[in-house]
């Protein structure tokens, strides 16, 4: 127990961590040219941050955009929107690198859906132009004269897409492709992170991931491990456990499940159609399990063995259930690939335990076994001998030990 304990809590650390270690106060540039922002905002989506410093008196504001976990093969666009909240009427800057490597950056108004990014006046004036690209992020730095907005809260948007060639490509059209923009207020964050509803609404994605990780993908395998190994060897505190520590699991992805469903509530016109259904599937299978339990036969009832079936069918199938929609989710999400690889190496440990513990498993009961048929040669009568696991009790029939 106290194995699976340490890597659930392991991985617990690693997820809670990974949601705090991107904050963007914790990010020094380190170009000796770039100035100290005092302001800075970790935008909720498409791993992207915003520094800026903003003089009121002159109402210019010095920005530097980053675009974290990005291919060189794929354009990054910040922009703010005068008129809406959406992507017409735009006032971007946009980067890339191009095929020999240089840096293209360069400002782009969007009129409409259909208009490409191409390289244009703003409505505004912008100076201090420049981008870089570095271990996979683009920095987007520029001056912005603000002059002829009457607030200091701005609507912005921010952007990713394909390169064609040296060219960029449409970008994608669901998912947080179309929840990046909000606004911004250039002086509430002067000391600090700023705080918007989709900053919350991060936070509680990071939740439902981190209660489902867990939950689904950590803590109901290893209980799995406990029912089919420590049966051998601790009866029946090995039920006891089992059912404990599942119920727990349950619980735990409970909670997972609701907040998923908030967010999905909340996400209007944005579905992960196959994430949400399997989610669903699983915890009515879960659920289906727990309350099984209640009409569990006995023993010796003739009807146990199909109950047996039934239990572990649907065990098995949550855990593979979980596992996939674990995976889907962190496609979702978008963490650092070092969190998925941390995943992947939890599973790989519990497999290696598990075949460890397949091996000793076989060996005692293939021992015990043979001590069992040893002692029934010796005493062909039978007498003395009891049958435990399946309730027979005549007093003649031989002891047999399964895995």
């Amino acid at each position: 127990m106290s194995g699976g304990f340490l890597i659930s809590c392991v991985l617990l650390t690693l997820i809670v961590s990974s949601t705090y270690a991107q904050s963007c106060t914790k990010y020094n540039f380190t170009s000796n040219n770039q100035m100290l922002f005092t302001s800075c905002s970790d935008l909720p989506y498409l791993n992207s941050f915003l520094h800026w410093n903003y003089n009121p008196s002159t109402k210019t504001a010095k920005i530097a955009y980053r675009h974290t976990k990005i291919a060189s093969t794929r354009w990054v666009a910040w922009a703010i929107n005068p008129t809406s909240q959406g992507m017409v009427g735009s006032q971007a800057l946009v980067a890339y690198q191009k095929s020999d490597g240089k840096m293209r950056v360069y400002t782009s108004p969007l009129t409409s859906y259909q208009t490409q990014l191409q390289e244009g006046d703003l409505s505004f004036n912008v100076s201090d132009l420049s981008a870089s690209y570095s271990n996979n992020e683009i920095t987007i730095f520029a001056t912005l004269n603000l002059e002829a907005f009457n607030s200091t809260i701005v609507n912005q948007v921010w952007q990713e897409g394909p390169l064609s060639g040296d060219t960029p490509a449409m970008h994608d059209t669901s998912g947080v492709n179309v929840q990046s923009a909000g606004p911004l207020s250039l002086l509430s964050g002067q000391s600090g992170t700023t705080t918007t509803g989709a900053s919350s609404q991060l936070n509680k994605k990071n939740l439902h991931g981190l209660l489902n990780a867990v939950s689904w993908g950590i803590m109901m395998p290893i209980g799995i491990l406990f029912a089919r190994y420590l049966k051998v060897f601790s009866d029946p505190a090995w039920f006891y456990l089992h059912s404990i520590w599942q119920i727990t699991a349950y619980v735990i992805g409970g909670v997972g499940w609701v907040t998923g469903l908030q967010l999905g509530s909340e996400s209007h016109g944005i579905q992960f159609t196959a994430h949400r259904t399997i989610g669903i599937v699983l915890f009515s299978l879960a659920t289906l399990q727990a309350s099984a339990m209640l009409l569990r036969p006995k023993r010796d009832h003739k009807h146990r063995i199909y109950w047996n079936i039934y239990h572990r069918s649907v065990g098995y199938s949550i855990v593979v259930l979980g596992i996939i929609n674990i995976f889907k989710g962190l496609n979702i999400l978008k963490p650092e690939k070092k969190w998925e690889t941390a995943y992947i190496a939890t599973l790989v440990g519990l497999g290696i335990i598990a075949v460890f513990l397949e091996v000793i498993t076989w060996c005692v009961v293939i021992k015990r076994n043979k001590s069992v048929s040893s002692t029934v040669e010796k005493n062909p009568q039978g007498q003395g001998l009891y049958e435990t696991s399946n309730g027979y009790g005549n007093g003649t029939t031989r002891t047999h030990y399964r895995v």
